[in-house]
């Protein structure tokens, strides 16, 4: 518990995400806050990636199992392949649960079942981050998160491999601050002090 996190940071990305990721978590501090990110990734493709950020990053960063615990100074990737990754609160911790689930708008590893359910569950103590990605996934969920208190970040038109994530975000009114990709964690570090 002494490194449970009091702030929660939920990020998406899509197309281009591993690499925005990359830069982001390579920026944060060795005791940022507890974060979970949903990279649609293949099968098996999420350890080696989430292996490679951990090598570089002074955050720990680990594939997320079932139950883990969200803390200060680690970063959850969600596993590869066709299940959701969602937040849940146990009393004093956040902690990942990794669920079969059908498919969301299409995506059998949805954005919007993330943040959907930081809303749910950490409300004003989390920080929502939506990044590069094709399509809509994301928006409403992150919408949402700010309804629920979160502080909201997109990534801006001319840093994103593909804007459609953060333009479908932004255009519902969901975040707070659009930023260039590598004022993200600077954004996000502030945000998670508020």
């Amino acid at each position: 518990m002494s490194r449970a996190t009091g702030t929660v940071v939920c990020v998406g990305a899509s197309t281009g995400g591993t690499e925005a990721l990359r830069e982001v978590l390579e920026a944060l501090p060795a005791d940022a806050p507890g974060m979970v990110v949903v990279q649609p990734m293949p099968e098996r493709f999420a350890c080696a990636v989430a292996q490679r950020l951990d090598s570089r990053c002074a955050v720990d960063v680990h594939e997320a199992a079932d139950g883990d615990t969200v803390m200060r100074g680690r970063v959850l990737i969600a596993p590869g392949g066709l299940r959701h990754t969602l937040l849940e609160r146990h009393g004093a911790r956040y902690v990942v649960a990794v669920r079969e689930r059908p498919l969301v708008a299409r995506h059998g590893h949805s954005v919007d079942v993330l943040f959907r359910s930081a809303a749910r569950h950490a409300g004003a103590h989390a920080v929502g981050v939506i990044m590069t990605g094709m399509g809509d996934d994301g928006a409403r969920g992150l919408l949402e998160m700010k309804q629920a208190g979160a502080r909201t970040i997109a990534q801006d038109e001319a840093t994103s491999v593909v804007f459609d994530m953060p333009k479908e975000a932004i255009a519902r009114g969901a975040a707070d601050r659009v930023v260039p990709l590598g004022r993200i964690a600077r954004e996000l570090l502030q945000a998670a002090v508020r």
